[in-house]
């Protein structure tokens, strides 16, 4: 600062950026300038911009784009190889298996399109659209999308029973979903045979739906990281099962613009509980029933 400040009151401006390292870790924009008297220079001020935000942004940015080209072209390479065997292949049962593995690959890579543009429109629509919705509708629904998943795996999804009058103000779309990326995850991340469980209930002014797995479960090192995206526990095991690393972003966006969040409770070797938590449509305060109905 003094350099800047000694270099302004020798007639010339001159900027820099400072990092403050706190906590917290701050970024600052320093811009110095002369102050002048006609052509005489009496002084200098200093203009100091906050620009930590900015930098987070553009950091994050980074390391999605950086993640995204990474995630693109594991399955685009794939692609390349398998195309170029199967054009010096004259055998046409090796043929026939380099073909279903070049669907796989583009399923995959399709996988990973549809989930970024997904949470590109999630993440683009400021407020959800809200309707009361019953719970087990939305249960209901999401156990449909993962029911051909679950019976070619062996995976029982049992649903507890669900109070009658239990809803939730929402976007049924998107809870939807949420809930179907946390039943997709529990199916793929257990054993044959061993069954996933959806109950739902109330806490005070809200509705919580969980989905309990009795799988690998997750590393207590790894808990804090899951909803990141593109993070995985098990890389080799996401890649086979189809995974994105996206998912768990989704749900927890999603949960968030509906003033809400996901929780997660895991022990290795004995599986996971994921809990949905979101305003409950007939306890929310008079004031946002207003509010949502304007």
């Amino acid at each position: 600062m003094r350099d800047l400040l000694a270099t302004a009151q020798a007639g010339q401006e001159s900027e820099r950026e400072l990092q403050l390292f706190g906590p917290p870790r701050e970024v600052m924009q320093v811009r110095a300038v002369p102050l002048r008297d006609a052509d005489e220079v009496i002084g200098a001020a200093a203009f100091v911009h906050d620009i930590t935000e900015i930098r987070r942004v553009e950091h994050v940015r980074r390391d999605f784009v950086a993640n995204v080209s990474h995630e693109l072209k594991t399955p685009i390479g794939a692609i390349e190889l398998l195309a170029e065997t199967v054009a010096d292949c004259d055998d046409i049962d090796v043929m026939r298996q380099l073909s279903q593995q070049l669907a796989h690959e583009a399923d995959r890579l399709a996988q990973i399109v549809d989930d970024l543009l997904d949470l590109s429109m999630i993440e683009a629509q400021e407020t959800p659209t809200r309707e009361r919705v019953s719970v087990r509708v939305l249960i209901d629904d999401a156990v449909e999308r993962v029911r051909a998943l679950a019976l070619a795996r062996g995976i029982p999804v049992r649903v507890a029973p669900v109070a009658a009058d239990l809803g939730l103000s929402c976007d049924a779309t998107q809870l939807v979903a949420a809930l179907t990326n946390l039943l997709d995850n529990a199916v793929k991340y257990s054993e044959p045979g061993a069954a996933v469980e959806v109950s739902a209930h109330r806490a005070e002014d809200r509705g919580v739906i969980e989905v309990r797995d009795h799988g690998i479960g997750i590393p207590s090192s790894d808990l804090e990281r899951i909803f990141e995206r593109f993070y995985r526990v098990d890389k080799a095991r996401s890649r086979a099962t189809g995974g994105t690393g996206l998912g768990l972003a989704i749900v927890r966006h999603i949960a968030q613009a509906h003033g809400g969040d996901v929780r997660v409770e895991s022990r290795e070797g004995e599986g996971s509980t994921f809990s949905l938590e979101l305003p409950d449509a007939d306890r929310r305060a008079p004031e946002q029933r207003v509010a949502e109905a304007s």
